[in-house]
């Protein structure tokens, strides 16, 4: 059998699985199907060797099993004489367990025990005993396992090439057919066909070179499909090219079919590891040519916090995480730390390219200085961030918003230095016509072939757009404008601030003599005159309190005898010389400002003068406070100048909010907003015509009440 016709026997195998109807539901027939296939294909590949595996196994079966298993799975090989690197030393095989009826629950189970440990390991992951257990109770296990020894899948008729494709095929239709959960473990075939294009067709000129060797890496590889379609990719444009694939999953059952599938195609190169990527690498001391990944959308990273913690670093990442309910970027810091070193020229540090598939969260989420920020800065500041490409919703079987695909680079080509590509390709999609779960759209071949050119032409267009870096980082400056506040001594505030300060009575009664029960629009003046009057009370008279209760019953009397109006001016929270409150040269020192009059850079920020040769600094109202997101590339006095002072002409910048740390120009923030970058305006209809088809409407409506009457 070919790779082009493996199709029928893809359909034959499921064809079996109407067996499993009745004690199974259909997205529940992987259970079985799948390490079934396993076990016939390994079954038939070491029919080969078996005899002689069990005449050595019976001069060894009481020596160290690891001593066993080394030396077995070095006897048992293909038809070319290669070591197939797994044994099965049980006296059964298929053709046995068919032959006893009456005991093939058991005997199955001591057919498996039969193989060496690697293979055990996997086998384990699918728990494939308890459905053992389930079929024989139900009277349909010897079914299944009748069918599945009909079905030849020696090396002979079926290579391990046709044998990936048909248990990928398999794969996909229990995926598909499972479709409330596909997504978990399985990404849409045609989006991973679209993420290798974007990962390997810009080295194709490399990849097709005589005697290449590549390796791929997966960290959330599921059922193995990424490095399957990886490997396709790379065979189809050089058969003679050695590939290396490695991945990692915490899934136990799709940890075991993407290992099963390596040991199905051969690959005694390549490793699938069981285990948590941020917590448990299992390829702690390598680097990789390739990396690509679907991780979980959304999924928390709660239960591996202490420990990621306790890291003095995560892979090699030293600033902020992002938040605990969405761990997406950590898998990307994974990767970034998987690359190989890069220097032009040199075949030993050679880089690495990385695709993978986010939701929106990771481009926008969380504010500068956040942990998503964060990392979105550490990517983009090291010119790592390639390009990301906007898929449709509805593409996925669990979950129909939209998704994206990034494509990184410690090795960008010349052109892309410093540049980030954009593609929408949202509107590229081809209804389905029977959806899957959430899946109702996907990309035809077209449309991927399309995209991959816009990509690597760098193409400029309505849905293709080349920017700089420092146009999505933007530094988040704090706005304050003046407190108002206006005065008066009222029945009911006295009452309420002679209740907390009774012993004070005498200090307002002067007070309230001397400005009697008027309103001032002006604080400043009222509190300059009220404390004149508190302090030229007799001696005999108690006035504020030294210290902190002092302190808090002059702050209690300014609560309760003002309240904030807009109308009123501003309150003074200190004056000085204007000699003592230069602007610091080194305020902005990574900017040029802008040549404003000194007036306006001074009120810009914060910095007034009363006429005297002194500065003021009016007390910011909480109230009022606000921020901008100002760009990277804009200073941050001209865009106060031109896009606040004309709507908030009293508005300032907090220079507490400069943080030194960014040379003193504001907390620094990256975030990607696809929608802001693609938007185009639609202006609305004109109202004549509104108004000219509601016209139609009413007398169509009283038309039909006309034949109604009539």
């Amino acid at each position: 059998m070919t790779p082009a016709n493996f199709q029928q026997l893809a359909n034959f195998i499921w064809s079996v699985a109407d067996l499993l109807r009745g004690p199974y539901r259909p997205p529940q027939y992987e259970r079985v199907m799948l390490p079934l296939t396993v076990l016939r294909r390994f079954d038939a590949v070491l029919a080969l060797t078996k005899d002689t595996v069990l005449k050595r196994y019976n001069t060894l079966k009481d020596k160290d099993p690891q001593l066993v298993d080394r030396v077995l799975n070095e006897l048992a090989k293909d038809d070319d004489g290669n070591p197939l690197g797994f044994h099965n030393h049980s006296q059964l095989d298929f053709r046995k367990l068919k032959g006893d009826p009456d005991n093939i629950g058991r005997h199955l189970v001591d057919y498996i025990n039969g193989f060496s440990e690697n293979v055990r390991k996997i086998l384990e992951r699918f728990e494939f005993e308890k459905e053992i257990e389930k079929l024989e109770e139900a009277n349909r296990l010897y079914q299944v396992v009748s069918q599945f020894t009909e079905i030849d899948l020696h090396p002979r008729h079926v290579d391990n090439i046709t044998m990936g494709l048909v248990f990928e095929d398999l794969i996909r239709r229990f995926n598909e057919a499972a479709n409330e959960t596909a997504g978990d473990h399985f990404t849409p075939r045609e989006v991973i066909r679209l993420m290798v294009n974007l990962l390997l067709e810009p080295d194709t000129k490399v990849l097709t070179q005589e005697g290449v060797i590549v390796t791929i890496c997966d960290p959330a590889c599921g059922t193995g499909g990424m490095l399957a379609e990886s490997q396709n990719w790379i065979r189809a444009h050089n058969e003679h090219a050695t590939v290396k694939v490695f991945g990692q999953d915490y899934n136990p059952r799709s940890y075991a079919v993407a290992a099963s599938d390596l040991l199905i195609k051969g690959h005694r190169d390549s490793r699938i590891e069981y285990g948590n990527t941020l917590t448990n690498d299992q390829f702690p001391d390598m680097h990789f040519d390739y990396l690509l990944a679907n991780p979980p959308f959304g999924v928390d990273w709660k239960g591996e916090k202490k420990e990621i913690e306790r890291l003095p670093n995560f892979r090699g990442y030293n600033g902020k995480l992002p938040r605990i309910n969405d761990g997406a970027l950590l898998f990307l810091v994974h990767m970034i730390a998987k690359y190989q070193p890069w220097k032009s020229g040199n075949r030993d540090k050679p880089g690495s390219r990385i695709a993978i598939v986010f939701n929106g969260s990771p481009l926008f989420t969380g504010g500068a200085g956040s942990g998503e920020s964060e990392i979105r800065r550490w990517i983009i500041e090291h010119d790592w961030l390639e390009a990301i490409v906007a898929l449709p919703e509805q593409m996925f079987y669990n979950t129909g918003i939209g998704t994206f695909i990034w494509v990184l680079s410690n090795r960008k080509e010349q052109h892309r230095k410093g540049k980030i590509q954009l593609i929408d390709a949202r509107e590229r999609f081809t209804p389905m016509k029977r959806s899957l779960g959430n899946k109702r759209r996907y990309l035809d071949e077209t449309a991927i072939n399309e995209i991959t050119q816009e990509h690597g032409e760098l193409d400029e267009s309505k849905v293709s757009k080349v920017f700089d870096n420092a146009d999505f980082g933007y530094r988040r400056v704090t706005i304050q404008r003046p407190l108002r506040l206006h005065f008066q001594i009222t029945e009911d505030a006295k009452e309420r601030y002679l209740d907390s300060c009774p012993e004070l009575i005498d200090a307002v009664l002067a007070v309230e003599e001397a400005l009697g029960g008027e309103s001032y629009d002006d604080w400043n003046t009222v509190w300059d005159e009220v404390q004149k009057i508190v302090k030229a009370l007799p001696d005999d008279v108690e006035g504020w309190t030294k210290g902190a209760k002092g302190t808090a019953q002059k702050k209690l009397f300014r609560d309760v005898f003002t309240e904030v109006d807009p109308e009123a001016k501003p309150v003074i929270a200190k004056r000085s010389k204007s000699g003592d409150n230069p602007i610091s040269s080194t305020l902005f020192p990574n900017q040029t400002l802008p040549e404003q009059t000194a007036e306006d850079l001074y009120t810009t920020l914060g910095l007034y003068t009363d006429g005297k040769n002194k500065h003021i600094q009016y007390e910011a109202d909480p109230a009022l406070k606000d921020v901008e997101n100002i760009s990277l590339k804009e200073d941050i006095i001209s865009y106060v100048l031109r896009e606040v002072r004309p709507y908030v002409a009293d508005a300032w910048i907090d220079r507490t909010s400069l943080d030194e740390q960014d040379g003193g120009i504001g907390k620094v923030g990256y975030e990607i907003n696809f929608n802001r970058e693609f938007f185009h305006y639609q202006p609305p209809r004109a109202l004549a015509d509104i108004d000219g088809e509601l016209e139609a409407v009413e007398h169509r409506i009283m038309n039909l009440l006309q034949e109604v009457t009539e």
